[in-house]
C-alpha cells in the first residue's frame, strides 16, 4: 500500500536529518546557495564582549559589526527571535526583530536549525535584562547544518563517540578547546626554548630500512620503487646523531613516531616526540636541558610550576633530584636488588612482587622490571632515575667504573616516564656489539629488539663527538599540563577500533534492520562458522554438587582501564549487587578496548580466592567465548540483557 502525503510529511518530521535535507533542497530550488561564500567578519566575539563590557542595560549604539559564527541555540517570541552565536573565541547573543530585517528574511531566520553557519551584519547593543547582544540588520546563511548537534556530551558512556567524532567533540564542548589550545602552546614554547639554547630544528626519515633507535614493535610497510619493506619509525635517534658526525653541534626534531603496539591511558600506536642530541655534552646538561624545556612548558600553558595531575600536587619548580634505579629498586623491593644477586633470586623477588620473570632476560632486565614493579608509581615528584641496566640501554655509554651500568636517565613524574636520556655511545666497536646482541634477541623471539644498522656504525667509525641525548613524549607532557587522564584527550585523532566492531546490541539490530530493508536476507549471516575450531569437550565428569559451588552472577561493569605495563591484562571494577566494588583483571585487551566495555553487564565467578596479577588482587573470573579460527585464537566476552540486576544469580 502506497503512502499518503501526509503519511510521507509525518515520516519527514519524525527525522530531523531529512528536515534539513528538505530545506537543503528548497534553498536550492529557490535559487540559494546553502553553502555561502566567503565572509569578511570585522570583530571576534570575545573582542566585542571585552570591548563593550562597561555598555549599560537597555542601551543601543550605532556601531556597526559583523561577525559570523555557528548557530548553537535558537529561541522564537513571535515577533522577536534570540539566537546564540559562536565564533572560534567565544559566544554571543544575536537580536532578531521583524522590524529591522523585514518578514521574509525574519522567517528565514526562524527557518534556520541549530548548527547553521551564519554570518550576520548589525549594531552593538545590550538588552534591558543586561544581555550584550547584535541587533541584526541582516544575515546570510554560510552553511546549512544536515545533522542535528546532540544536546551534550557526558560521562564515560559517549566517549568514544567523543574521540571517533573529535568535529562535534569540539562543537559540543569547549574545554575540549582549551586542552588542545595548550598542546599549542606546549609545543611552541619547547620549540622557542630549544632555539634560544642554540639548537637547529631538523627533519630526518620517516621511513627506515632498518629497525632501530628504540626498542619496539614497528609497523612495516613496502616501498614499491624499491621493492622491499620499509619501517615507519620508531625513533628519531639514529639519524639525528648521524648529523652530530656530519658537524652539527646542537640539532632537536619534533615529530611522529609509530609503534605497532597496544593503546591504554598512556599509550597511543602514533604518538609524538622531542629528540635532541648535542656534541660535547653528558646526562648532566640533558638534566639540565630537560627541566628547562618543561618547565617553559609549563609556565606557558599553566602559568604556573605549581601543578595538580588528577588530584596529585605536583611541584616542578627547583632542582629535580637524581636517584639510582637499584636504590629505587631495592626500597620498594625491601631488600637488596643489584648485580650481586642471582639471576634466580633477581627472578624470586620480580615474582614475589606480582611480575613474571621471562626466561631470556638477565640481570639487567629484571633488575629494570622490578623497579617498574616496586618504585614507579611512587616517585609522584619529578625525579631523574639515573644507572640503568646495560641490558636495557643498548645505545647509552657504559657508566664509568661500573661496565653493568650506564649513563642514563629517565624522568618520572606521578610515576610515569616523561622522558629518556642518555650519555650517547660513541664507540664503534662497542655499537656493533651491542647491535649483534639485540640480533640474536630478535633470533630468540623478541620481535622488539633492533636490527643491526651497519651504516649507522660506519658513521661512527668517521667519529662522533661526545654527546648527550634526550627524548620527551609530548603527548604525556601534555595530559600532564593538562590534567587529562588519557591520552585520547590530548589527541585531535585518536586511533580507534573500526567503528562497525563496537555500539553492541543496538548496532547489531541497526545492521539487521537495513539488511532487511534491503532485501539483504544473507547479511546478517556473513560469519563463517565452518571456519571455527573449538576445544575438545572434557571426558571427565563433575557431579552437580561440585559444580553448584562455583558463584556464577551477572556485574555491570562501572569502570574499566588497562593496566600499566600490561599489554593484555584490563581492569575492571564491578557492582555485583553487595553494594561494594569487585575488582577482576582478565587478559583480553588484545581483543576489547577499555572504554568500550563500560556500562555493559557480564558474567563473572566471584567466589574465587584473590589472585595477585601485576601487583593487584583480582578477586573472580569473567566468563569468556573462546574458538580457535584459521590458527588464531578469538574471543568473545560473554555480555547479557542489560535489564538483569547486578549480583543475579546463574544456574
Amino acid at each position: 500500500m502506497s503512502e499518503t502525503p501526509d503519511q510521507t510529511q509525518q515520516i519527514i518530521e519524525d527525522d530531523p536529518i531529512a528536515v534539513r535535507r528538505a530545506k537543503r533542497e528548497a534553498l536550492i530550488a529557490a535559487g540559494k546557495d546553502p553553502y555561502g561564500h566567503a565572509f569578511k567578519y570585522s570583530h571576534h566575539l570575545a573582542e566585542l564582549n571585552e570591548r563593550y563590557a562597561d555598555l549599560e542595560d537597555g542601551a543601543s549604539t550605532e556601531d556597526e559589526v559583523q561577525v559570523a559564527g555557528r548557530v548553537m541555540a535558537k529561541r522564537d517570541q513571535g515577533k522577536l527571535a534570540f539566537l546564540e552565536l559562536r565564533d572560534s573565541s567565544g559566544d554571543m547573543q544575536l537580536f532578531c526583530r521583524i522590524n529591522a530585517l523585514g518578514e521574509e528574511a525574519f522567517a528565514e531566520l526562524k527557518d534556520l536549525d541549530v548548527g547553521d553557519w551564519i554570518g550576520v551584519r548589525g549594531t552593538m547593543m545590550r538588552t534591558k535584562r543586561g544581555q550584550l547582544s547584535v541587533a541584526v540588520a541582516s544575515f546570510e546563511l554560510l552553511s546549512k547544518s544536515l545533522r542535528p548537534l546532540p544536546e551534550k556530551f557526558h560521562g564515560l558512556a559517549d566517549k568514544e563517540t567523543r574521540y571517533r567524532q573529535r568535529y562535534v567533540d569540539l562543537v559540543m564542548n569547549p574545554e575540549v578547546k582549551q586542552v588542545f589550545e595548550k598542546r599549542f602552546k606546549i609545543v611552541a614554547a619547547i620549540r622557542r626554548y630549544m632555539e634560544e639554547q642554540g639548537f637547529y630544528e631538523v627533519e630526518t626519515p620517516f621511513l627506515h630500512p632498518i629497525l632501530g633507535g628504540a626498542n619496539a614493535k614497528p609497523f612495516v610497510t613496502h616501498f614499491n620503487a624499491l621493492d622491499r619493506d620499509y619501517y615507519l619509525r620508531i625513533a628519531t635517534e639514529l639519524p639525528l646523531k648521524r648529523l652530530l658526525v656530519g658537524g652539527f653541534e646542537k640539532v632537536f626534531e619534533i615529530g611522529r613516531q609509530f609503534r605497532n603496539e597496544g593503546m591504554d591511558p598512556y599509550h597511543n600506536p602514533e604518538f609524538t616526540t622531542m629528540e635532541a642530541y648535542q656534541a660535547f655534552s653528558d646526562l648532566e646538561g640533558m638534566m639540565e636541558l630537560t627541566q628547562g624545556y618543561i618547565q617553559a612548558a609549563a609556565m606557558a600553558a599553566c602559568g604556573t610550576l605549581r601543578i595538580t595531575y588528577q588530584g596529585q600536587e605536583v611541584d616542578l619548580s627547583g632542582e629535580w633530584p637524581r636517584k639510582s634505579m637499584i636504590e629505587l629498586a631495592s626500597a620498594g623491593a625491601g631488600e637488596d636488588v643489584s648485580f650481586a644477586r642471582t639471576r634466580d633470586e633477581l627472578a624470586a623477588i620480580l615474582e614475589k612482587n606480582g611480575g613474571h620473570a621471562d626466561s631470556a632476560w638477565g640481570k639487567g632486565k629484571l633488575i629494570a622490571e622490578i623497579f617498574e614493579a616496586v618504585a614507579e608509581e611512587k616517585l609522584i615528584q619529578p625525579t631523574f632515575v639515573i644507572d640503568h641496566p646495560l641490558e636495557v640501554s643498548p645505545l647509552a655509554k657504559k657508566k664509568a667504573g661500573d661496565p653493568n651500568l650506564t649513563e642514563r636517565f629517565e624522568l618520572f613524574i606521578c610515576g610515569h616516564e616523561y622522558a629518556n636520556a642518555f650519555g650517547e655511545l660513541n664507540d664503534p666497536v662497542d655499537q656493533a656489539e651491542r647491535f649483534r646482541a639485540q640480533v640474536e634477541a630478535k633470533d630468540m623471539g623478541d620481535d622488539e629488539a633492533m636490527g643491526f644498522d651497519e651504516d649507522y656504525v660506519r658513521a661512527l667509525e668517521y667519529g662522533m663527538p661526545p654527546a648527550g641525548g634526550v627524548g620527551v613524549g609530548i603527548d604525556r607532557l601534555v595530559m600532564l599540563l593538562a590534567d587529562a587522564p588519557s591520552i585520547r584527550d590530548v589527541l585531535l585523532f585518536p586511533h580507534m577500533r573500526d567503528e562497525a566492531l563496537t555500539g553492541g546490541r543496538e548496532r547489531a539490530a541497526e545492521a539487521v534492520a537495513d539488511a532487511a530493508a534491503s532485501g539483504d536476507a544473507a547479511a546478517p549471516a556473513a560469519f563463517d562458522f565452518s571456519k571455527v575450531v573449538i576445544e575438545p569437550l572434557f571426558e571427565e565428569q563433575v557431579d552437580f554438587e561440585t559444580f553448584s559451588k562455583s558463584d556464577f552472577r551477572a556485574v555491570k561493569v562501572k569502570e574499566c582501564v588497562a593496566v600499566p605495563k600490561s599489554k593484555k591484562l584490563l581492569k575492571f571494577t564491578l557492582d555485583d549487587g553487595t553494594g561494594a566494588d569487585r575488582v577482576i583483571l582478565s587478559g583480553i585487551h588484545a581483543y576489547y578496548e577499555p572504554e568500550d566495555l563500560v556500562g555493559k553487564t557480564l558474567v563473572a565467578i566471584t567466589n574465587l580466592p584473590p589472585r595477585k596479577m601485576m601487583g593487584i588482587d583480582s578477586c573472580g573470573m569473567i566468563i569468556s567465548a573462546v574458538h580457535e579460527e584459521e590458527g588464531e585464537e578469538r574471543l568473545n566476552l560473554l555480555m547479557v540483557d542489560d535489564r538483569i540486576p547486578a549480583g543475579a544469580k546463574l544456574y
